[in-house]
């Protein structure tokens, strides 16, 4: 017998299906789909999410001097005449980074290789306030913490009942 269910889908079809509800699972908290998938889904998921939580600790924050443009009242850059050409000043500002060890990179690029990018549209829905969502930070930031005291079991599966169309049963699959 196999070691995963291979939900009548070829095997790229399937590994993109289990990404982007993977995907969509981290982002949103909580999907709908059938049980076959969430139980799938759920393998992927707490994998992730326990090498989130095993590696958020480990980096180390670093002091760098960054050039910031010099802004007026109005937001705008001040800007200078220097040698006939308007030239925008900077001044130099300390800021904190956060530096990933080698474990820590290595779990992160692990999860890109399972994560897709996802871009967020702002209250107002145009165009120009699409933000990119980075899926890995907000592992290492927002959900590992929750979970640094369990053991695993990190999603939870809530069945609905059957699917109209084809009584496929529906569940609803969410982090604890």
């Amino acid at each position: 017998m196999a070691g995963y269910r291979k939900l009548g889908r070829t095997s790229s079809q399937r590994k993109a299906l289990l990404r982007s509800q993977v995907t969509a699972l981290i982002n949103n908290g909580k999907i709908v789909t059938t049980e076959a998938r969430a139980k799938e889904l759920r393998r992927i998921a707490e994998g992730l999410i326990t090498l989130a939580v095993k590696e958020k600790d480990n980096f180390e924050t670093v002091t760098v001097k960054t050039k910031v443009a010099r802004k007026d009242a109005n937001g705008k850059r001040v800007k200078e005449v220097v040698d006939g050409r308007k030239v925008a000043l900077f001044d130099e500002k300390d800021k904190e980074i956060k530096k990933d060890k080698i474990t820590r990179h290595n779990a992160r690029m692990q999860m890109r290789k399972v994560l897709y990018d996802v871009k967020s549209v702002g209250e107002d829905g145009k165009r120009k306030s699409v933000k990119s969502v980075d899926l890995t930070d907000k592992l290492f930031d927002e959900i590992a913490p929750k979970y640094t005291d369990r053991k695993g079991g990190y999603t939870r599966i809530v069945k609905i009942g059957p699917r109209k169309g084809d009584a496929a049963m529906q569940v609803l699959i969410e982090l604890v």
